[in-house]
């Protein structure tokens, strides 16, 4: 065992030293830089995405949780794809409407889903009602399409209260607003 260490030691030894004398620090800090350089560039080029492409979140979440069209104080209500909180429809509103005493926040995020009775892809915005206590009725988590922060539009974790007369959230509504 200790020969074969000792053959690889000496293989990588001459190996090392002729390295050393045919290539230049210089030379060797040039190439080692364009390496670095064309490794940056890989991400750029056209890669087929075939995978993330093959199906719009909200079709997956749809599938995935046996949405529905009916009772919409359910989690799996087919509008609440990408909705995160309590449900309005569950605290005196409805699915698109903020319940009396809040109101809707001026900015919103934004998701599609799949509305399972007609089979087409719906683009839903997302508001927070606010200016009332929450509502703890109806906690749902729908992450379909989510985007971390530095996507703002897509991130469904932000109170969305900001820009309105309170900060304080009660609920999200989840209103339709296209066909996409």
């Amino acid at each position: 065992m200790f020969r074969a260490l000792e053959v690889v030691d000496k293989l990588f030894e001459r190996l090392s030293r002729r390295t050393a004398q045919q290539v230049s620090r210089r030379n060797f800090l040039a190439s080692f830089g364009a390496a670095l350089v064309g490794a940056s560039v890989l991400p750029v080029l056209p890669v087929a995405r075939k995978a993330q492409a093959a199906e719009d979140p909200g079709m997956a979440w749809a599938k995935r949780v046996g949405a529905q069209t009916t009772d919409p104080k359910a989690c799996n209500y087919w509008r609440y794809c990408s909705s995160d909180g309590y449900l309005c429809s569950c605290c005196g509103g409805g699915p698109a409407t903020c319940p009396p005493g809040s109101s809707p926040s001026p900015t919103s995020w934004v998701g599609s889903c799949l509305n399972p009775d007609d089979g087409k892809l719906y683009l839903i915005a997302y508001r927070d009602c606010c200016g009332k206590d929450a509502c703890p009725q109806c906690n749902c988590l729908g992450t379909a399409g989510e985007m971390p922060a530095y996507r703002p539009q897509l991130n469904n974790d932000i109170i969305w209260c900001f820009g309105g007369s309170s900060m304080i959230y009660h609920c999200s509504s989840a209103a339709i607003v296209g066909q996409v």
